[in-house]
């Protein structure tokens, strides 16, 4: 089949990649000439898991191929895929001039019958907008053509991405039109062999599952959070608690890590827009409030326990393990890490940071800084720092060489800021321990 995606950032590039993979003839149309040019050579703009192969290889044999003409794009596929970016706006509002800009750029160029197919993440009543931009192209142009709308959101998750798209739990379309749907299915018919995935509705509850879907999964880790701030005080365990709730086939393992808050670009937007959308119909969600004001409120803590333990924190040297919001990811949107480092900076502190994937993505944000060195390693990072803060559970950093660590820090102080070593261990090595929601821990 013939499919057209706007946008290759990072939705629209693995969405066209995993179709080009099963056989499609993909084409991706932006509007960044420096990122098609990228694209064109091969050189990924993204880092996801296998991405690169799989774009290289497709775009190789020449069914995955990219443009800068939104024309090129409507004359080519069926499918019209809108894979553009909804960054929040001031008021938490998804901001949605990029997916009408390409619904208006579809009227302009339609021809003959398209599906279009809104795959960003959009608040409920997108579609009608979509629709509303399309057919006031087609008047312009006094031209009369079908066309069908419809919500296909997408469940990526960073570092997984790859397997999500060609093993997806569920395939959500949102279609007013049954024949369009079957079209869906037909599409999706390679990564629904097993037995079916695809889930048929309204276009709004498909708008609507998209946001549910991440606010319950932000919603659990701000309730774990909140919890191990409890603990802490109570003088509890919260990984013996995560344990104990998490053997209930109710509840669950996933998505109950305490940690230092959850960041990225969709569950802080996704939250947001979500309680815009509340407010917007006249109802106070007052969960989804308290879900973002936890999620805020836990990245400071690791700030908390530097000054917990130092006092002063101007003159010090804090080593920083971890700078993307999550493993497999350069991602820094809403990083724990930039909340950390900007604070540290802020109060005279420097940092010396170290992340697999992420430097590059640090240095873009941040430039040279005085109080910023990007070490080319884990150990660089800690020479000459008063205390080590891991903040990003990288698999590299899960069993580091502790005797090594505690010989080069200034001070053997460790801020765990995702639970990923033991206390009663770290403190037989000499360590003042410090994580989340289980009390500090002295040597001895």
């Amino acid at each position: 089949m013939k499919v057209t995606i706007y946008g290759s950032g990072y939705v629209g590039l693995v969405t066209g990649a995993c179709l080009a993979e099963v056989g499609n003839e993909v084409l991706c149309v932006d509007i960044d000439p420096g990122k098609i040019e990228r694209l064109q050579r091969g050189e990924i703009p993204i880092y996801e898991p296998g991405l690169d192969r799989m774009v290289t290889e497709n775009s190789k044999a020449g069914r995955l191929r990219f443009t800068l003409d939104p024309a090129e794009g409507v004359a080519h596929g069926l499918f019209q895929f809108i894979a553009v970016g909804t960054p929040p706006d001031e008021d938490g509002s998804a901001d949605l001039q990029h997916v009408l800009a390409v619904a208006g750029a579809i009227g302009e160029q339609l021809q003959e019958y398209r599906i279009v197919i809104n795959k960003s993440t959009v608040p409920v009543g997108t579609a009608d907008r979509v629709r509303e931009r399309i057919e006031q192209a087609l008047a312009e142009r006094a031209a009369q053509i079908e066309f069908d709308v419809v919500s296909n959101p997408e469940f990526l998750k960073e570092g997984a991405a790859i397997s999500d798209f060609m093993r997806p739990d569920r395939i959500v379309v949102g279609t007013d039109n049954p024949r369009t749907a079957e079209l869906l299915r037909a599409l999706y018919a390679p990564f629904n062999r097993n037995h079916d995935r695809l889930l048929a509705m309204d276009i709004r509850s498909a708008e609507l599952t998209k946001y549910a879907a991440n606010a319950i999964l932000a919603t659990k880790i701000s309730f774990m959070n909140e919890l191990s701030n409890l603990a802490e005080r109570l003088g509890a365990d919260i990984e013996q608690v995560r344990v104990g709730i998490g053997s209930d086939p109710r509840i669950g393992y996933q998505f109950i890590y305490p940690g230092a808050g959850y960041g990225g670009s969709c569950f802080p937007k996704d939250v947001k827009a979500l309680e815009r959308t509340a407010r917007d119909c006249g109802y106070q969600a007052e969960l989804l409030t308290a879900v973002e004001n936890v999620n805020e409120r836990q990245k400071a803590i690791p700030l908390r326990k530097l000054e917990q333990h130092f006092g002063e924190l101007k003159g010090r040297t804090i080593a920083l393990w971890g700078l993307a919001f999550k493993p497999n990811t350069d991602d820094m949107r809403e990083a724990s890490s930039r909340v950390l480092m900007e604070a540290l900076w802020a109060a005279g502190a420097r940092v010396r940071a170290y992340d697999p994937v992420a430097m590059e993505e640090c240095n873009r944000i941040y430039g040279k800084r005085g109080d910023l060195i990007l070490c080319e390693s884990a150990m660089e990072a800690v020479q000459g720092a008063d205390a080590l803060v891991v903040i990003t559970e990288w698999k590299e950093f899960r069993s580091p060489d502790f005797f090594e660590i505690r010989e080069t820090l200034r001070q053997p102080v460790i801020v765990d800021g995702r639970n990923i070593y033991d206390p009663a261990q770290m403190a037989a090595l000499g360590y003042t321990y410090y994580s989340i929601g289980r009390g500090p821990r002295q040597p001895g």
